[in-house]
């Protein structure tokens, strides 16, 4: 690795990382940073908690991870008023975004959790998403799902059904697993460079092309369209892709519509 001064550096704002960190979901920022040192990319990761405002120009990727719905409860209205219209302004202007479960849900337009008001969410993603009720069995499971010609690999675990509005178009398709709503066979969102996922896993380190795509476009959003990422040997990640793709696809069962006991959409 080099120790020459990097050309290219980087600014990662971490959304409520000690409270928005399900499954590992911390491991896809350890996995950009890795894969940007790999290539003598400095990435500098700023954590962004409750109080805190968010600077559209300060920051080339976002990321926040999943939590739980009391965790949801107490960061929805931080994340709408306090750093709402800048993450809007940053996604709009192209900074890529990576929102996993919980995350995912609030920069959607709304949550319904399975008790409780109503949470407003930032309204990147056109999609809506209801709890439900406690009664009704959870989307939990491994995951395998296509995605521009491959294949994404995750675990996922969410009370919620995502349901995406005209404006959004999913992120990949399943093959084994519930993804956004388990009827449909959507899983996730995109909207210009915001990506959306119920993936955990963590999902970047068994996923390289994924994460790599967040980096180069990060980049080009910095330094222009013609940066380019030299690869990396991906071997050990493309063993670990296949280990979860089979553990998958073993367990997967039929895409039917879910049983949603005394709840109609």
């Amino acid at each position: 690795m080099s120790t020459s001064e990097p050309r290219y550096r980087l600014r990662l704002a971490h959304l409520y990382p000690d409270l928005m960190n399900l499954y590992g979901d911390r491991g896809n920022v350890i996995a950009l940073r890795r894969r940007c040192v790999l290539r003598g990319i400095a990435l500098e990761v700023e954590e962004l908690g409750l109080g805190q405002p968010f600077d559209p120009e300060r920051y080339d990727l976002i990321f926040i991870g999943g939590g739980q719905d009391r965790e949801q409860r107490r960061i929805a209205a931080d994340l709408v008023e306090r750093k709402g219209a800048g993450i809007r302004a940053a996604v709009e202007a192209g900074t890529p975004a990576l929102a996993v479960c919980g995350g995912y849900q609030l920069f959607g337009r709304s949550y319904q959790p399975a008790a409780g008001e109503e949470l407003p969410g930032l309204g990147i993603f056109p999609a809506r998403t209801v709890h439900p009720g406690e009664e009704a069995p959870r989307c939990i499971g491994n995951v395998v799902a296509e995605w521009e010609g491959g294949t994404l690999v995750g675990f996922e675990n969410h009370g919620g059904r995502t349901y995406l509005e005209p404006g959004a178009r999913p992120l990949a398709r399943v093959v084994a697993g519930f993804g956004n709503n388990g009827e449909d066979g959507t899983e996730g969102a995109v909207v210009h460079h915001a990506f959306g996922t119920y993936l955990h896993g963590s999902l970047l380190p068994k996923n390289p092309a994924f994460a790599d795509r967040l980096i180069a476009l990060a980049l080009q959003h910095r330094y222009g369209a013609d940066v380019a990422l030299p690869p990396l040997d991906d071997s050990l990640e493309a063993r670990a892709h296949a280990d979860a793709a089979a553990v998958a696809l073993r367990d997967a069962r039929p895409r039917r519509r879910l049983p949603l006991p005394g709840w109609r959409r």
